[in-house]
């Protein structure tokens, strides 16, 4: 049976995370250069990060002021027994969906959604409401964003 604990990572790969959450576009150079060590390690470590899945992807941030043009909030989803599946598979099809977390305690499930105005968070909200499965939906409106250390994995 493979090994599932993820790899120990020493001080230079935590840097090399860090300066790509700060900008994944960064050259391999520049990183070097700035790790203070050869091209070819930020390569290789690089490599073995990606096919460790330590590192699974490269993303976008948008700005606050993009993200401030429309509105945001965050739903506790409760569902009824054994519908789970079918549920998530609804709404991984809903492209306002930012992110759905099963999670422990009062709900089964947290969903952050991003929509353009209350009217079509009104309307998401009916269409999450009416999914088979779906018992019951709390809404939380972000209001502002306090701490943000990035983005959700």
């Amino acid at each position: 049976m493979p090994d599932s604990r993820p790899p120990a990572l020493d001080e230079i790969d935590r840097q090399l995370i860090a300066a790509l959450q700060n900008n994944a576009r960064e050259s391999v150079a520049m990183l070097a250069r700035h790790l203070g060590i050869a091209r070819t390690t930020v390569t290789s470590r690089l490599a073995r990060l990606e096919k460790s899945k330590v590192i699974t992807g490269y993303g976008v941030r948008l700005s606050q002021r993009v993200v401030d043009g429309g509105l945001q909030a965050y739903v506790g989803i409760t569902v009824q027994p054994r519908s789970g599946k079918e549920v998530l598979r609804r709404l991984s099809a809903i492209a306002q969906v930012q992110q759905l977390c099963a999670v422990s305690g009062e709900f089964d499930y947290v969903a952050w959604l991003r929509t353009d105005s209350p009217e079509q968070l009104d309307q998401l909200l009916d269409l999450i409401g009416s999914v088979d499965g779906v018992e019951k939906t709390t809404t939380s409106i972000i209001l502002s964003s306090k701490i943000d250390r990035g983005q959700p994995v």
